[in-house]
Parts: structure tokens; C-alpha cells; sequence
């Protein structure tokens, strides 16, 4: 797949997760363009264009990322804050979907700048209905921001 046409960046550990998330994507045809990174450090290394993904462009990112909280190596929360806390990443669409029952990973989520926070259901037709409501919102009915040369969304005053 060309790395340039990324729509989707799914980060999840479970590979029982992630075939579930791709299998209702795909069943609505919102999967054409999904990049699949197995932890926290891989999914940095392709937003911020660094290591095995050094080739990308900012000028490309993805529409929509759906992180995992409890991964190896960085864990959810910890991309997060790296990912809104960078001016060239902060505008992309960032939904937390995690097995986690705690209020304070959701309250961590909301003030580190996450966009959605979702429990993900343990029944397969409710996370199908769930994954599918996601990305149509955030690939079909969200208006991103218009984004400047350099990647990073464009500002402006009223």
C-alpha cells in the first residue's frame, strides 16, 4: 500500500482486535487505505515520519487514528500526548478504543486532547455497529482543517 493514501492508522496489540476492526471496516467500505502499527512506538514512528516509515510525508496524514490504550513498548496515553502535543500532528482525529472500564483513563484521555473515547463492546455485531458509526463520522461526515504546505492545519481569524 502507498504510504501516502493512508485514510486509517489502527494501533492495537490484539490481533483478534484489529482483524474484528478490519472486518467491519471492510464491511462497510471504509477500509481501502487502513495502516495497521502493533504498539505505541510504531505508530509514533509513522505519524512523525522517523525509522522504517522515514519516506512518508507530513503532508499526508492520516484522516483518523483509532489507538489501543494498553499496548507494549508506549502505551495509549503515551501517544496521545505526543501526538497533541505536536502542532503538525494535534489536528488529526485521535479515538481511544480500549477494553478499560477506569474513569480515570477516560478523564486522562479528554485532557490529554483525545477526540472520541470508546469502550470497546465484548459482543462482535455491537463493535461492528461501533467501528462502523466510527468511521463514517470521522472519514465521511467530519469536516478536517484545511491543512497548510508544511502538514499542520491552517489558522485564521474571523
Amino acid at each position: 500500500m502507498n504510504p501516502t493514501e493512508v485514510e486509517i492508522l489502527l494501533v492495537d496489540d490484539s490481533q483478534d482486535d484489529i482483524d474484528l476492526t478490519l472486518h467491519a471496516l471492510r464491511a462497510e467500505n471504509l477500509a481501502n487505505h487502513v495502516f495497521v502499527a502493533h504498539d505505541g512506538e510504531e505508530a509514533l514512528e509513522f505519524l512523525f515520519c522517523t525509522g522504517a516509515h522515514s519516506s512518508r510525508s507530513f503532508d499526508h496524514p492520516p484522516k483518523l487514528v483509532l489507538l489501543d490504550l494498553k499496548m507494549p513498548k508506549l502505551d495509549g496515553m503515551q501517544v496521545l500526548e505526543k501526538v497533541k502535543g505536536d502542532p503538525r500532528t494535534k489536528n488529526i482525529p485521535v479515538v481511544l478504543m480500549t477494553s478499560s472500564r477506569e474513569e480515570r483513563d477516560r478523564i486522562s484521555g479528554y485532557d490529554l486532547g483525545v477526540n472520541s473515547y470508546l469502550q470497546k463492546p465484548v459482543d462482535f455485531a455491537e463493535f461492528r455497529k461501533v467501528v462502523k458509526l466510527v468511521g463514517l463520522y470521522w472519514l465521511v461526515t467530519n469536516q478536517p482543517p484545511v491543512r497548510n504546505a508544511g502538514g499542520v492545519a491552517a489558522g485564521g481569524t474571523r
